[in-house]
C-alpha cells in the first residue's frame, strides 16, 4: 500500500502557474503509475493525466493536455504536476493517486488505487 501526500495549492492569478507535489510512502511506491484527478465545486472527479512507473511516460485528458506536465522522481519517492497558464475553470481540489495495474485507466485507481487527501487550487480571474 503507498501513502500519499499533495502540497503546493494555494490561490494564484489567472495566467499563473503552480507546481503540486504527491510525497508517497511504502515500498511500492516505484511499481505504481500515479495519476492526478481534480473535483471542482459541484462536479464529478475528473481525470487529469498520469505517469507510469516504468519508464515515466506521461498521459494527459483533454482536461491536462497542454498546459499541464507531470514528471516523477523515483528517488524522493514525489511526483509533481506543472501547471501553467491557469484559468479559473482550473479551480478544484487536486488529487493524486496510486495503482499498479493500469497507470493509464482512472477506473482502476478509482476502484483500487490509493489516494491523499487533496490539496486546493484557485485560480482568480
Amino acid at each position: 500500500q503507498v501513502q500519499l501526500v499533495e502540497s503546493g495549492g494555494g490561490l494564484v492569478q489567472a495566467g499563473g502557474s503552480l507546481r503540486l507535489s504527491c510525497a508517497a510512502s511504502g515500498r511500492t511506491f516505484s511499481r505504481n503509475g500515479i495519476g492526478w484527478f481534480r473535483q471542482a465545486p459541484g462536479k464529478e472527479r475528473e481525470f487529469v493525466g498520469a505517469i507510469s512507473a516504468s519508464d515515466g511516460s506521461t498521459y494527459y485528458t483533454d482536461a491536462g493536455k497542454g498546459r499541464f506536465i507531470i514528471s516523477r522522481n523515483n528517488a524522493e519517492n514525489t511526483v509533481y504536476l506543472q501547471m501553467n497558464s491557469l484559468k479559473p475553470e482550473d479551480t478544484a481540489v487536486y488529487y493524486c493517486a496510486a495503482n499498479e495495474f493500469d497507470w493509464r485507466s482512472s477506473y482502476y485507481y478509482n476502484k483500487l488505487g490509493s489516494w491523499g487527501q487533496g490539496t486546493q487550487v484557485t485560480v482568480s480571474s
